[in-house]
């Protein structure tokens, strides 16, 4: 019997070394396959081919039929993507925006190397190394390109400054540029204070725990933690930022695949702010990194989630670089909230098309409008680990409180008015104008907030510029519903122009649902 037991293990075991042989046999052939493929086309082809092109979409053609997030990128693409990511990029350090074909300072970086040397909020750039970029239909990209650089070397400006007549020069060393993850934080009320995070980056927990330092000094309970819109990042950004808020050894996420083994994230230690009462605030683009903390603090019972169902990208990534600098992005596993449920929603291989329009389809399906029209199936219902609560998988996150997306808040006009950039130009057009007497008259932004109204002539200019590119309202109804908004809006930008993105969104949440449940839930 023990001699028939061996003979069958050790058949066994030739078995899979045959199996494994042949899949090793069948793999050179397929690599032989390509490459006689690529040579054959560059040495043979009738006409000239790029053969760096022909490389990359034979890749490209690879990963079109597998899941939705499998991509490959160029050298330039794969900088693009990973710079916001990483933190940081070399460049001059303003934030500027086109204004009649000129590039306009809307706010030097703090401490950066254009403020160091004297480059104002309001500054026109005309010139970089004597190459005019005004007033020469130059890209934005273009001239991005100009502006940034290696640290070190030198960018020689010329500079229009309102109020002086000659122009001015200015030598700017390039240096290391921070970019944020954390887009605004304040006191929305007494004792509740609201972060928003648009991303999860390298730089990310550092900057959420500063930002909870400060909200902490000036006396917060409570939290309203904005995620809307935010597509993800860092995985592990994701799991140290939802730590802060929960106990050690509490599960954050895990992942799993057919070739990775289960990996556990789970909090460190004892979180900071393990004690307040918190609200997550989501929408139908918040994603991945995003859609982790909101998981994790939902199943873990540590706060509400307010707002529409999550976009449902539960695929992780592994970036495979190559030795040109180009990537390609493999999924390699699912993330699973610390119920069991996998965030990723459905999809077919190879069908991008479908998989893209899916909030398209969910907001004529009316799910974005109306509660009642998302229904789960009973097999797709978990608890949470300490309440036991009902919550469903099946591709991202239902929030605890609904709350629908309002269509009729931005009119038609308004819609065409901000999409060809006519308010965002008009403001940038009465700030630069202004900046000076309204900096005199609101010295703090609490000032502005309480006293400032949009002057009509503002408003005015904007539906004047609307009317010479043909967009005006359908009949007076539709411009009394957009004049609100309008206004709102561009109070707001005033403020980001005079201060920051902080002061932007402390004027819009005002006039925004979802925060104004989580205020209610927590007041």
């Amino acid at each position: 019997m023990i001699k028939k037991t061996i003979l069958v293990a050790v058949m066994m075991l030739l078995s899979l070394g045959m199996q494994a042989q042949q899949q090793k046999t069948s793999d050179m052939q397929q690599l032989r396959k390509l490459h006689t493929a690529l040579t054959a086309i560059e040495m043979l082809y009738v006409d000239t081919v790029d053969g760096d092109k022909v490389t990359a979409d034979a890749i490209r053609g690879m990963l079109e039929k597998l899941d939705p997030h499998s991509s490959y990128s160029t050298p330039k693409e794969t900088k693009e993507m990973t710079e916001p990511l990483n933190g940081s990029f070399e460049g001059i350090g303003v934030q500027f925006n086109m204004s009649d074909d000129t590039l306009l300072v809307i706010q030097p970086v703090s401490n950066g190397p254009s403020e160091k040397v004297g480059i104002l909020a309001g500054d026109r750039i005309v010139a970089v190394a004597d190459t005019a970029i005004a007033g020469v239909k130059m890209s934005k990209e273009e001239i991005m390109r100009r502006l940034r650089g290696p640290k070190g070397t030198v960018a020689r400006l010329k500079v229009v400054r309102r109020g002086i007549s000659d122009t001015l020069r200015f030598d700017v060393t390039r240096d290391k540029i921070p970019v944020y993850s954390i887009d605004a934080t304040y006191m929305i009320r007494p004792g509740i204070g609201y972060i928003r995070l648009g991303s999860f980056s390298a730089t990310t927990y550092h900057e959420f725990m500063e930002s909870m330092q400060k909200l902490s000094s000036q006396g917060m309970r409570d939290l309203v933690l904005d995620l809307q819109g935010n597509g993800g990042g860092y995985l592990q950004a994701a799991a140290d930022v939802a730590g802060e808020f929960l106990n050690q050894g509490d599960l954050i996420v895990y992942t799993e695949g057919r070739s990775v083994s289960r990996r556990d994230y789970k909090a460190p230690a004892f979180g900071t702010f393990t004690k307040g009462r918190l609200v997550v605030l989501v929408d139908e683009y918040s994603a991945s990194a995003a859609e982790i903390v909101t998981g994790a603090i939902q199943d873990q019972d540590r706060g509400m989630v307010v707002g529409r169902r999550t976009f449902g990208k539960g695929l992780v990534q592994r970036p495979i670089e190559f030795e040109d600098g180009s990537m390609m992005r493999l999924t390699i596993a699912h993330y699973y909230t610390p119920s069991g449920r996998c965030i990723q929603k459905p999809y077919e291989k190879g069908d991008k098309k479908n998989y893209a329009l899916d909030v398209v389809n969910r907001l004529k399906s009316g799910e974005l409008m109306s509660q009642d029209s998302i229904h789960f199936a009973d097999s797709l219902k978990y608890e949470t680990l300490k309440e036991h609560r009902t919550v469903y998988g099946g591709g991202g996150i239902m929030p605890d409180y609904f709350v629908p997306l309002d269509t009729m808040h931005y009119t038609r006009l308004h819609r065409e008015l901000a999409a060809k950039s006519i308010i965002i130009q008009q403001n940038l057009r009465y700030v630069d104008r202004h900046r000076k007497q309204l900096k005199k008259k609101y010295a703090d932004f609490e000032t502005f907030k309480q006293e400032f109204v949009v002057p009509q002539d503002l408003i005015d200019s904007v539906f004047a510029e609307g009317e010479r590119q043909k967009i005006t309202a359908r009949d007076d109804e539709e411009k009394t519903k957009t004049l609100p908004t309008l206004a709102l809006q561009l109070k707001a930008l005033i403020a980001r122009d005079l201060w920051d993105m902080s002061e932007y969104y402390a004027v819009m949440n005002e006039d925004s649902e979802i925060v104004k449940k989580a205020l209610e839930l927590l007041q």
